[in-house]
């Protein structure tokens, strides 16, 4: 069927909406947590390529020049906290400084976490809760804490870090297997609670990268090879491989994209 004249104009005048500036974050704030390091590290040297100004909470001050020294090379601001993301409080703390600094929240990016490998039957009791503390209630924690500040301002963005042990059972990893399928579970459920404050929570879904994490991994020769045999890219990827998608979810470009678990991964999921 034909359209009609009005629907070609209000098509055309959608499609006109769409600009590449909608990629831009300038005048935007980001918290990333544990973003002096590793992925964490690239998410925040890409939103200040695309305009963010950084705020990460770390554990500890490692690399905190280095960091420092990417963002600002590229015009942006960048504040740095020491903390232990999974003490009682230390969410809102985080929020209250940012907002000090900055004074407002756009983005949450929260990447701090921790993996511990144990044969299945030597698992301690006490990984499981470092585990699960960082890597799945600090991400709840933070995110209730940043969503109030957005829920007022009727915006933000929140990226939760997955993994494939999002979808996968692992290898000697329970607490890290159970930690990353609750972001993924948790991811949609603030995705549905928060979207009528125009608030968009995702997730990201890192396939095989070579980071620290993963240098067990890789010096196994084994398991490497049975880890390439399913990659149709047929390499391990590179941090910066995943910074675009960082920021895809982080800016306007990506609206109406709510509740997804997006693999970052080669294909290996497909295999």
């Amino acid at each position: 069927m034909a359209q009609s004249k009005e629907e070609i104009k209000r098509n055309e005048q959608a499609l006109d909406k769409f600009k590449m500036n909608l990629f831009d974050l300038t005048g935007k704030v980001a918290i990333i947590t544990g973003g002096n390091t590793g992925l964490g590290q690239g998410y925040a040297v890409a939103l200040a390529e695309a305009g963010a100004d950084i705020f990460i909470p770390t554990f500890g001050t490692l690399e905190w020049d280095n960091t420092r020294s990417m963002i600002e090379k590229r015009g942006r601001k960048v504040e740095f906290m020491d903390v232990d993301l999974t003490k009682p409080g230390i969410p809102q703390k985080i929020v209250e400084k940012a907002i000090d600094i900055f004074g407002h929240i756009d983005i949450l990016i929260n990447n701090a976490g921790m993996i511990k490998r144990n044969p299945i039957l030597e698992s301690k009791d006490e990984d499981w809760q470092k585990v699960i503390d960082i890597n799945l209630n600090a991400v709840y924690y933070m995110s209730m804490a940043v969503a109030k500040v957005m829920a007022k301002q009727k915006s933000g963005k929140i990226i939760n870090i997955g993994s494939m042990l999002s979808f996968q059972g692992g290898k000697n990893i329970p607490s890290y297997t159970a930690s990353k399928h609750g972001v993924a579970g948790l991811t949609k459920a603030l995705a549905s609670g928060l979207g009528k404050y125009n608030i968009q929570v995702n997730a990201i879904a890192p396939g095989y990268i070579k980071t620290a994490n993963t240098a067990p991994i890789r010096a196994d020769k084994a398991r490497n090879q049975e880890i390439l045999d399913r990659i149709p890219a047929e390499h391990w990827a590179e941090p910066s491989e995943l910074m675009g998608v960082a920021v895809f979810l982080a800016c306007a470009a990506s609206n109406y994209v709510n509740g997804i678990i997006l693999p970052v991964d080669g294909g290996y999921l497909t295999r």
